[in-house]
């Protein structure tokens, strides 16, 4: 057996022995991330920052979530068909998901977010990239991804969330 399957069923193997604890993975899997994106609005919207910084976290946020989301795991997942672990193999699953599970699409989506807000505010993103670790590893665990998935989507999402931020800040020093 891979590595990936290995821990793939480690971690799916805690689950079916407590509700409560399968009721919390539910909750980290598919519900924190509205939680997340509540809480970065609203900690934009109390900040310090001035409007122009506040609209460049923003935008460099939002454009690396769309991009690493919905543009590059979209381009893979057309190239590169992995079904789901729940599809290949016996385990407790706790959600459902019908799409295919490589790069997963939360890693992207939530490592572009605390990354772009990592390189604009460190206390804010380590926040943020410990919240996607524990989400994405929870969805490992409900049995929806491999540990791969979720490691192609982080480099995915951390890598777009750069090169968003890298562009964004040499256009400010064009126009300054």
């Amino acid at each position: 057996m891979t590595l990936d399957v290995t821990l793939l069923y480690f971690l799916n193997n805690l689950t079916g022995r407590s509700q409560v604890f399968d009721a919390l993975t539910v909750f980290l899997a598919s519900y924190l991330q509205y939680v997340l994106i509540a809480a970065f609005l609203l900690l934009l919207y109390v900040s310090a920052y001035s409007k122009q910084e506040k609209l460049a976290l923003f935008l460099t946020a939002t454009l690396s979530m769309v991009i690493a989301r919905l543009g590059v795991t979209e381009i893979i997942r057309f190239f590169y068909h992995r079904p789901r672990p729940f599809l290949a193999y016996q385990l407790h699953q706790l959600i459902s998901e019908n799409k295919w599970s490589f790069p997963s699409g939360h890693s992207a989506f939530f490592f572009a977010m605390a990354t772009a807000i990592y390189l604009y505010n460190k206390k804010w993103g380590i926040g943020f990239f410990i919240a996607a670790m524990v989400m994405n590893i929870s969805r490992i665990v409900a049995g929806v991804h491999y540990p791969s998935d979720i490691l192609g989507g982080m480099i995915v999402g951390m890598v777009v969330a750069y090169v968003v931020f890298y562009i964004a800040e040499r256009k400010k020093t064009v126009y300054i």
